[in-house]
């Protein structure tokens, strides 16, 4: 616990994240992965006629170039910023998740860093050259090799950061041999590559595709050909992102279900994973349909329905983040650390100790009669908000409190026996690691809380702990 840790009460950390990263690979992969492909393959068609049939040829061209500067705008705006917002929002709300990964996946890091500015330097280069060199074949095929080093690379990109996805689902062996190849070659890594790869190359054809109805509304000639030929693209890597959906579904490790027990957050999760067949199945129709009608009857193909295929589409990749996200409970890093931060190896120790005395970001190491207030929320900010606000809008914990025991006066008994046995009882939820004494400091802060509400904040303002004003009441625990 060297870190001092960020808390957004209203939204909260986990919401804060999941919104950047969940916008941030749906651009990576929808226009990064999988568009890149369909512009490189547009503008080869384009290459190809340069000689016999020049007039088709700039069609191809003016087409990819148009769908290029759609991914240029975006990637290099929101996807530029919301890459940079991950690390940013990971790094404050969970430093020392981030800081084990990049122990582990150091070498990893470094390619997949040198690969990233090798993929920006490649989409600068490709867009911003695309006019220029255009003059001749010699040029333009110079510039056809840009945009396949680009494909080539954004793709390496993807396939480094799934691993890490991956581990923190599943370490496999690693818990046993710590060693960077059992980390980076973990048992969900291809499930997930095998997945996520033709999802991306989906997702880039259907918004190629919508693209091109908007495009090509004056040319109905050219909008068939070009309708076909990307309508193929989607129809070959539809069928196997549903295949490799349902392979990423199969294999998560039953450990990681089926010990989950019966009890009402579990039911709601349940719900998310039976929901994922539906989801498939809907989207995944939807999109083949799409590109079926587009391939045999273009000039009738509707823009709208392509954009609500791409919005399913998109719909199916953030389910399954969301199921990642929360099939790993209760860890961060699965089988090594906690959701909450703390390492499972460092429970003992903690409980023994206390938490607060191995905090070095606390008002207060040892719990008095004096500062049970001010301790209980010290003793939240390190055990608790990682997932849990205070009074938020998201997952709010005097909200999950109010439902299990009502709105009138909480009484410690009732509080200190399930946040005891709540690992027991919801094994999404970390046990709680320390000692009996901070324990009733933190039932006697989320006593204040339902009779006195107050957000509360992080290390941006006070190192996670606010002073109680002369005039709130202080609940006695």
């Amino acid at each position: 616990m060297d870190f001092p840790i960020f808390h957004l009460d209203f939204l909260g950390n986990r919401a804060l994240i999941a919104i950047i990263a969940v916008i941030h690979a749906i651009i990576n992969h929808a226009l990064a992965v999988g568009l890149m492909p369909v512009v490189a393959m547009l503008e080869i068609k384009g290459f190809r006629l340069m000689q016999t049939n020049p007039e088709l040829a700039e069609k191809w061209d003016s087409l990819a170039y148009r769908i290029l500067f759609v991914a240029f705008l975006i990637t290099t705006t929101i996807g530029a910023m919301t890459g940079v917002g991950i690390w940013f929002s990971a790094s404050l709300v969970n430093p020392a998740s981030i800081a084990s990964l990049i122990r582990v996946f150091f070498g990893a890091w470094f390619v997949e860093w040198m690969v990233f500015v090798t993929e920006v330097v490649l989409i600068l280069l490709y867009f911003l050259t695309w006019k220029k060199l255009k003059a001749n074949m010699v040029k333009k095929f110079k510039h056809v090799k840009y945009g396949l080093f680009l494909c080539f690379f954004s793709w390496i990109t993807m396939a480094i950061i799934v691993s890490i996805l991956a581990f923190m689902m599943d370490t496999g062996n690693w818990n046993n041999d710590r060693t960077f190849i059992y980390g980076f070659v973990n048992p969900l890594y291809l499930p997930q590559l095998l997945f996520r790869t033709p999802l991306a190359m989906t997702m880039g054809g259907m918004i190629a595709l919508f693209l091109t109805l908007i495009y090509t509304r004056k040319d109905p000639d050219f909008r068939k050909s070009a309708l076909r030929s990307i309508s193929k693209w989607v129809l070959v890597w539809g069928p196997l992102a549903a295949a490799g959906a349902m392979l990423y579904y199969y294999v998560i490790p039953t450990n990681l279900v089926g010990n989950l027990p019966v009890a009402m957050g579990t039911i709601e999760f349940q719900s998310w994973y039976s929901q994922i067949i539906v989801i498939v199945i809907v989207a995944i129709g939807l999109v083949i349909g799409m590109a079926n009608w587009a391939y045999f009857r273009p000039n009738t193909a509707p823009a709208w329905l392509a954009a609500v295929s791409i919005l399913l589409i998109a719909g199916l990749m953030g389910h399954f983040e969301r199921l990642r996200e929360f099939i790993r409970k209760p860890y961060v890093i699965g089988e090594y650390m906690y959701s909450n931060g703390l390492r499972v190896e460092d429970y003992p120790l903690l409980k023994r100790d206390g938490i607060l005395k191995h905090a070095n970001f606390v008002a207060t190491k040892e719990v008095t009669d004096d500062n049970m207030i001010e301790a209980g929320r010290d003793v939240f900010i390190l055990t608790c908000s990682r997932c849990h606000t205070a009074n938020g809008a998201v997952n709010p914990i005097v909200g999950k409190f109010t439902v299990m025991f009502g709105k009138e006066p909480w009484q410690t008994p009732q509080l200190k026996g399930y946040i005891k046995n709540m690992h027991s009882a919801r094994y999404f939820m970390p046990p709680f690691p320390g000692n009996d004494r901070e324990l009733d400091a933190l039932c006697a802060f989320i006593k204040e809380l339902q009779t006195n509400p107050q957000p509360v904040t992080g290390a941006q303002d006070g190192l996670g702990f606010n002073k109680p004003k002369p005039a709130q009441s202080v609940a006695a625990c």
